[in-house]
């Protein structure tokens, strides 16, 4: 019966392929909207590993963390250094990463930071970063890059590099004087690390020179910049590790409540949270709709097989005379619209992967979002059981039409 089921499809493979195509589809989105929904919420909780607290000028919490870790937005205002080294200095805390943004390269962010950063900062499953050429900064006028920079601008050790002021892909404020050595390319971890360009806060303070009288360092030299004292005035942010993790809420308060100027301290798994119960009503929307394309491929199929029919009266009239009984009719149906929904899945689930694989690295360069080519998960099979069996469900409705079917009537002519 079912060698029979697929001859019949074939013979009617141009209706036919055009169900497949709808089910595929409509798998294809839906699994499409589910992966994005979950590898989009692992690539941001894997951006940062062990970071006990994040302080920066007081905002909103999400503000802090989406441009503290995700380089996303700019912050309401700047942390004095004085502040900083005096949260710094209290006890239990084990480490600190200070960080400056504010400024660009063709596009790419530049982070303004100390070698604490490549010591203590952790991604993913507490995964240090790894170097793939060269070496950390130690001169104010060296640079780290990410190794999706490197391999987007094509650059390489010894390269020369300008940074501009702004975050925008164009700046007319270029700080050309002060270039910038590339001693170092970071191993990728798809992560907003492999976007980013590093340097030290003395090199972010040195091309800076005189901003703050609003007169531009272009008459400055490098070497003359590295005569005056590069500490830093102000800081965007900084991470904190703690030696015990019991006095992260004590010292988020104390940080709150900082009498010199206004702080905010958040622990970045209550900032990530926040941001996915403000972004549930987007994500819960777009399985809403991928629902529906399904249930439309669902009874496009159905209405395609209840068409057809109409018109094969008299080759299941045919199939009586030789001896095919209701069952068998019955059963018929049933296996063709089995095969279309197995057909269509098996298409749509080899869709999303192809579409993936070409996707990922356009996802990667342009939204930080690291897809992985992996097996679906349980939900994605249940997803997937929860189709296959709506579209035998749905098989049933014509397979019943034809089990009612005599012999007279797929024989006899209708005027």
């Amino acid at each position: 019966m079912l060698k029979l089921a697929l001859q019949s499809l074939w013979a009617r493979r141009l209706t036919a392929g055009l169900t497949l195509l709808a089910v595929a589809i409509s798998v294809t989105l839906l699994l499409g909207v589910e992966r994005v929904r979950s590898q989009a919420r692992d690539s941001f909780a894997n951006t940062v590993s062990g970071t006990d607290l994040i302080v920066g000028a007081r905002s909103g919490q999400v503000n802090l963390l989406l441009y503290s870790v995700f380089r996303i937005g700019n912050p309401t205002n700047n942390v004095g250094w004085d502040s900083y080294q005096a949260i710094k200095a209290r006890p239990g805390i084990a480490w600190t990463i200070p960080f400056s943004l504010g400024d660009s390269h063709k596009g790419f962010r530049v982070l303004g930071t100390n070698g604490d950063y490549f010591t203590h900062l952790k991604y993913g499953q507490q995964q240090a970063l790894v170097l793939r050429e060269g070496r950390p900064f130690e001169t104010p006028f060296e640079a780290v890059l990410g190794a999706q920079v490197a391999e987007k601008l094509g650059y390489h050790l010894d390269q020369s590099i300008v940074i501009a002021h702004g975050a925008g892909n164009t700046s007319f404020s270029q700080h050309d004087n002060m270039p910038f050595k590339v001693v170092g390319i970071l191993a990728p971890t798809g992560t907003p690390i492999d976007r980013t360009i590093h340097v030290p806060l003395a090199g972010i303070e040195a091309i800076h020179l005189g901003w703050d009288t609003g007169r531009h360092s272009k008459n400055v030299t490098p070497e003359q910049a590295m005569a005056l004292d590069l500490t830093p005035k102000t800081i965007t942010a900084f991470m904190v590790g703690l030696s015990n993790r019991i006095l992260a809420f004590q010292l988020q308060r104390s940080v709150n409540t900082y009498p010199r100027e206004p702080l905010m301290a958040i622990l970045p798994g209550a900032a990530l949270q926040e941001l996915w119960g403000l972004m549930s009503v987007a994500e819960t929307a777009l399985s809403v709709i991928a629902g529906f394309v399904v249930v439309a491929g669902l009874i496009g199929m159905l209405t395609t097989l209840l068409a057809g029919l109409n018109e094969r009266r008299r080759e299941l009239a045919i199939l009586r005379s030789l001896g095919a009984g209701p069952a068998h009719l019955f059963l018929l149906l049933a296996l063709e619209a089995m095969a279309l929904t197995t057909a269509g899945i098996a298409l749509g689930v080899a869709a999303l992967y192809l579409g993936q694989g070409l996707a990922s690295p356009w996802l990667l360069s342009h939204y930080g979002l690291q897809m992985s080519l992996g097996l679906p998960s349980a939900y994605e099979w249940q997803l997937l059981g929860l189709v296959w069996l709506a579209g035998m469900v749905i098989g049933l409705l014509p397979a019943a039409r034809a089990y009612r079917y005599s012999l007279s009537e797929g024989m006899s002519i209708r005027v």
